[in-house]
């Protein structure tokens, strides 16, 4: 490393580790402590699971990412590949860990620390997000509008009633719709619909990826710089830590992982703790020539999927597919989304010019995210939110910002990394 180069990186107080939503917004909230910041990611800021996400706050979403009725569903996850939940048989021997940890988080006591720690989280998500787009000029990018899960078939009521049933329990504001309301509220809806559960409290993001792009715009604005590098690995040192790239290395006197599915090997080089990290890898049909369609997000419950009204065309989204980092895409399953959609609306959905995608949701078998700060404040953590990444991404930043201060923050034990030590 030339002398220049040693003095450049020598004046980093904040190496952030993903340009991702979160590390951005963490980045964000860092920069505005005054801290000298840099973010390294190999690809464009938001170009990750940040660009294709279903843009939906999902604040109701408060229950762990799977129930036991996933022992009963194994089969069909095995052999049907347009399925809604779908485990690649060949990624099965590798899966099973994670899938044995989920079942064991089932239980009654873990199962309420997951619901207690998504709460903790969705229930201040809305009012960080309104705070941060409101602190950098973009309030508009978020519709405050609500979203709908809607059903068809006589026999779901009941499990539509029990669920608000749930979650009214859990404090989440919820509201049962019959036909007539659906139809009121989102005319172009088919006749098929028989009502619904609707969240008053939930919203969506016009453009996930402008979101990002519109945060890095702050940041940059008080001297935070993106590069478009790898991180390879990294090492503690007495007053830091030094990470190696794809070209050259840095030091920093302390690092955010904030990569999302990439995110355990570096914590584990830097930590020690090796966590039980796997990817959902998640597909969205983009339909350019589709607006107007729906006022807010609509979730099918019997087809499992959601759709999102955006800027730029309807978003389908919603497929869960385990098949790890490396497999190639299987863009069929996004296609199948179009299939899905059809008889939801008085007239089919026009996927002329439309756009698959296909990204990685970074998932631990406790549906719980780490939000931790370890090896003396030197390291950062923010990653594994499953599919509330862009939901928890603000309160996330503001949970960091005050670690990073070396500030104690009160009901975090639920996200701690040590809770993997036994792993």
């Amino acid at each position: 490393m030339s002398r220049s180069q040693s003095e450049r990186t020598a004046e980093i107080d904040v190496a952030v580790v993903g340009a991702g939503v979160i590390g951005m917004a963490c980045a964000l909230d860092l920069a505005r402590q005054g801290k000298r910041v840099q973010v390294f990611d190999p690809e464009g800021p938001g170009q990750g699971a940040s660009f294709g996400n279903a843009g939906h706050l999902a604040t109701e979403q408060v229950f762990p990412i799977a129930d036991l009725s996933i022992l009963k569903r194994l089969p069909a996850m095995l052999l049907d590949p347009m399925g809604p939940l779908r485990l690649d048989w060949t990624y099965l021997p590798r899966a099973m860990p994670w899938f044995i940890r989920l079942l064991l988080n089932l239980r009654p006591a873990p199962f309420q620390r997951t619901v207690a720690g998504l709460r903790a989280l969705n229930d201040a998500s809305l009012a960080a997000w309104q705070r941060l787009l409101q602190s950098i000029g973009h309030a508009g990018l978020l519709k405050e509008d609500g979203s709908l899960l809607a059903f068809e078939r006589p026999e779901s009521r009941e499990a539509l009633l029990a669920l608000q049933a749930r979650m009214g329990g859990q404090g989440v504001p919820v509201e049962y719709w019959e036909a007539g309301a659906v139809q009121a509220a989102a005319p172009q809806l088919s006749e098929r619909i028989l009502g619904g559960l609707f969240f008053p409290a939930t919203g969506h993001f016009i453009d996930p990826h402008r979101v990002v792009c519109a945060l890095l715009d702050a940041a940059e604005a008080l001297g935070v710089a993106f590069h478009r590098q790898r991180v390879i690995d990294g090492q503690l040192l007495p007053d830091g830590v030094a990470l190696r790239l794809g070209s050259g290395s840095v030091r920093a006197r302390q690092v955010l992982i904030a990569c999302g599915a990439h995110s355990a090997a570096m914590t584990e080089r830097l930590t020690g703790t090796r966590t039980p990290l796997d990817t959902e890898r998640g597909y969205h049909l983009m339909l350019p020539r589709e607006h107007g369609r729906l006022p807010f997000a609509v979730t099918s419950f019997e087809r499992k999927f959601i759709m999102t009204p955006m800027e730029g065309g309807l978003r389908l989204a919603g497929t869960v597919e385990f098949a790890g980092l490396e497999k190639p895409a299987n863009m069929a399953r996004a296609w199948q989304l179009h299939r899905l959609s059809q008889g939801l609306f008085r007239h089919d959905l026009d996927a002329e010019a439309a756009s698959p995608w296909m990204g990685f949701r970074p998932s631990l078998p406790d549906s719980l995210p780490v939000i931790d700060r370890a090896c003396g404040g030197r390291v950062l953590l923010a990653f594994g939110h499953q599919h509330l990444g862009l939901t928890q991404a603000a309160i996330t930043a503001e949970h960091i910002g005050r670690l990073a201060r070396g500030q104690a923050v009160d009901g975090l034990d639920a996200y701690r990394l040590d809770r993997f030590c036994w792993t």
